[in-house]
């Protein structure tokens, strides 16, 4: 049986780390704030921003909370934006994706300040990333650093393959993976013999956004194997990129869905809250 790498004790154990974090920052009279901002009533988007809420809630992070009609246009979310970053008050700005087809996503992303982008998706974090330098990482890659570090999985010279090339889980991935010395491919659309390159990995991060598509014919025979998919199967029942049942009996470790991945992106967010607020001070 592989090592199943419970996201939701593992995120759990992060909360309860920066519970006692902003309690000590309270008692030196740091406070921590978080602005959400959601444009329409998308019904999943509507559930994150709940999750986010209640993770605000529970470690002590004063959140805001704007949720904008459809109809609001960009000038309107931008300068919304540019009030929250001029507030001292508030030490981060996420609004919450997707956004409604007329506002452009990228200038809105571009719009937050980099030391308030506790999503970071900001050019800048970006940037910073690329060249080692400090700045906030998107929050799943940065989740699925630490489930590997906090289930004693080693990263250092292990073969990394990631499938897919998003600017928000693949690209920061393959980059935070370097960073802790892993040898890196990084798999698309366009990779020739995709199950032949797969099968070299050590650690296997599918991100490809299509439901079970990662059988065991991709699967080196004990690999770790971190499933960032999260889909809803013809049964309505929450399944992976992953088919879990067909790669379980391969694999040495193995994130579940749900209670893998998914946990840890809430819990990376609030760590980079915590951080900008301990930051700015």
């Amino acid at each position: 049986m592989p090592q199943i790498i419970n996201g939701k004790e593992i995120s759990a154990q992060i909360k309860e780390e920066l519970k006692d974090k902003v309690k000590a920052m309270k008692e030196d009279g740091i406070s921590v704030c978080l602005a959400v901002i959601q444009v329409g009533d998308d019904p999943a988007s509507s559930v994150y921003v709940g999750n986010k809420k209640k993770a605000c809630a529970y470690i002590g992070i004063t959140s805001l909370s704007y949720e904008l009609p459809e109809e609001t246009t960009q000038e309107e979310l931008l300068a919304l934006i540019g009030e929250l970053n001029k507030r001292k008050d508030v030490n981060g700005i996420l609004v919450q994706l997707p956004v409604p087809a007329h506002i452009d996503k990228d200038a809105v992303i571009r719009a937050i300040a980099p030391e308030k982008d506790v999503d970071g998706f900001h050019p800048q974090s970006v940037g910073a990333l690329c060249i080692g330098q400090e700045g906030f990482v998107s929050c799943t890659p940065a989740g699925i650093i630490q489930l590997l570090k906090r289930s004693g999985i080693e990263i250092a010279g292990k073969e990394c393959v990631i499938i897919g090339r998003s600017n928000i889980v693949g690209k920061p991935m393959a980059l935070l993976l370097l960073r802790e010395n892993g040898t890196v491919t990084v798999t698309h659309s366009g990779t020739k013999d995709l199950k032949e390159v797969t099968r070299r990995a050590d650690i296997l991060v599918a991100a490809v956004g299509k439901p079970k598509m990662i059988t065991r014919e991709y699967v080196k025979e004990g690999a770790v194997v971190i499933d960032v998919g999260i889909h809803r199967n013809e049964n309505n029942k929450l399944c992976g990129d992953v088919d879990y049942d067909d790669v379980a009996p391969v694999c040495s470790a193995i994130t579940p869905v749900p209670g893998g991945v998914g946990p840890m992106t809430i819990a990376m967010l609030m760590n980079n809250c915590v951080e900008s607020a301990a930051l700015r001070q």
